[in-house]
């Protein structure tokens, strides 16, 4: 065993599981428009810490601004928290639980361009199923993915420590 192969086997143990979604904000490429229902389609998402939203906009009419909740409702745009602006296809991580608010400026938030949404604590880690079919019975075995990791890590420490001092 090489050294490129130990080095990527502990660069899978240090793994962390976290399920994450991309988000395409409107619900197409470019829907990052006027005339686009951005509450209704909000209301029909779920979103959880580590979630991105993608935006895709013409960058020459339009910008992305995170505001506070009373820049949101007033569209006020010069006062923001961040830019995310960046090349008019342009992604935005939700990192924390707590509501986040967007706007387009340049007169573009009063003719609807706004997105509040509401980003929930990330679920707990399912179980990993394992079906076990002994001869004379079905049986299932559910392994709790903390359990899981822990073994994962487990074989992969044995095979380091076997390719470091007995190859």
């Amino acid at each position: 065993m090489g050294i490129r192969t130990i080095w990527a086997l502990l660069m899978m143990m240090m793994i962390i599981e976290v399920e994450s979604s991309l988000h395409r904000v409107g619900g197409g490429k470019y829907n990052w428009k006027p005339d686009v229902n951005f509450s209704d389609w909000a209301n029909h998402q779920r979103f959880y810490s580590g979630d991105w939203l993608y935006f895709g906009f013409d960058r020459t009419r339009h910008n992305i601004l995170q505001v506070n909740k009373s820049s949101y409702e007033q569209c006020i745009d010069n006062d923001f928290i961040f830019n995310v602006t960046r090349g008019g296809r342009d992604v935005f991580q939700l990192l924390q639980p707590k509501p986040y608010y967007f706007i387009c400026g340049r007169g573009y938030c009063l003719k609807g361009m706004k997105l509040s949404v509401n980003v929930l604590p990330q679920p707990p880690p399912s179980t990993t199923t394992v079906p076990i079919i002994p001869a004379s019975t079905a049986n299932t075995l559910i392994i709790d993915s903390n359990a899981f990791t822990a073994i994962a890590t487990t074989i992969l420490t044995v095979f380091i420590y076997k390719a470091l001092y007995f190859d």
